[in-house]
């Protein structure tokens, strides 16, 4: 099998072109090659098929351990990169279809001619307990509330971004943050598992750790830092209409929430790191 590997600050992902040659979405065949060490190595397999419902492209997102996600802000934007830099989409603006629904692209190009930077329209923030989905009686929204998991309190707000977050800004330590990563990441609260995000705003932005949901603690998560910009400007921590810097691992990403939250656009880079033939 060909495959393409790449990375959006330290996300890893294995692209299958589905498009210049006929594959099958296999979920054991993306779990033993995303294996390090093993396989492959990756976070997740990005499976580029034909556009869908308008779009230019589709993609499909298989996490390591066999899941599908439905949408993946840093696995968007190394696809965003493949299909211009290998001329399947000969445009800077262009859409690819989601099982998140179809999301707007900008690339911007360097001197050699190749992607640089990619901008991503992931969406409206919803706020709507049921879109995230969570289960607590706590009324139609969850913004910066208290809840209890095992016997730590903390305050977080839930938010969907056509995939599931919950993001907290308490103060914890890193053994506690370490621990309640994967309790909250599957808490039957959050009946399709959540992506959890750790936040703490700086001088320089916001520094966040995400583990998420079908892969575990990731360098980043694109998703996630549009989730925790959205809460930091309900929490009045950073403002709207402005570009936010979410400092993860892997690197930073710039994002900018509409007050309305009618629209959250990501800015970052991806990669290229190397191509091969799996033979399994």
């Amino acid at each position: 099998m060909k495959f393409w590997k790449y990375h959006g600050t330290g996300n890893d992902f294995v692209i299958v072109d589905g498009i210049n040659e006929s594959v099958r979405i296999d979920p054991e065949k993306v779990t033993r090659g995303c294996k390090r060490r093993f396989g492959i190595g990756a976070d997740g397999f990005l499976y580029l098929l034909p556009g869908m419902k308008g779009a230019d492209v589709s993609m499909r997102i298989i996490n390591s351990d066999g899941s599908e996600a439905e949408m993946c802000g840093n696995g968007i934007r190394c696809l965003a990169k493949y299909v211009s830099d290998f001329g399947i989409v000969k445009k800077d603006e262009f859409t690819v279809n989601t099982l998140a629904g179809n999301k707007r692209i900008v690339v911007e190009k360097g001197s050699d001619g190749k992607v640089s930077s990619v901008s991503v329209g992931l969406g409206a923030a919803s706020l709507e307990v049921a879109a995230v989905p969570m289960t607590y009686n706590a009324g139609p929204r969850f913004v910066n509330q208290s809840i209890k998991f095992g016997d730590t309190e903390i305050k977080g707000t839930a938010i969907s971004m056509g995939n599931p977050h919950f993001v907290t800004f308490t103060n914890l330590s890193g053994e506690a943050v370490k621990s309640l990563g994967p309790v909250i990441g599957s808490d039957p609260r959050f009946p399709q598992k959540v992506n959890v995000g750790f936040a703490t705003v700086t001088n320089k932005g916001i520094d966040l750790r995400v583990y998420e949901r079908g892969a575990g603690w990731t360098m980043a998560c694109g998703t996630g830092a549009g989730a925790a910009a959205v809460a930091a400007c309900l929490n009045g921590l950073v403002p709207y209409d402005a570009p936010i810097d979410v400092n993860l691992l892997g690197g930073t990403l710039k994002i900018t929430v509409a007050k309305d939250l009618s629209s959250v656009t990501m800015k970052g880079p991806a990669v290229l790191v190397f191509d091969g033939f799996w033979r399994e």
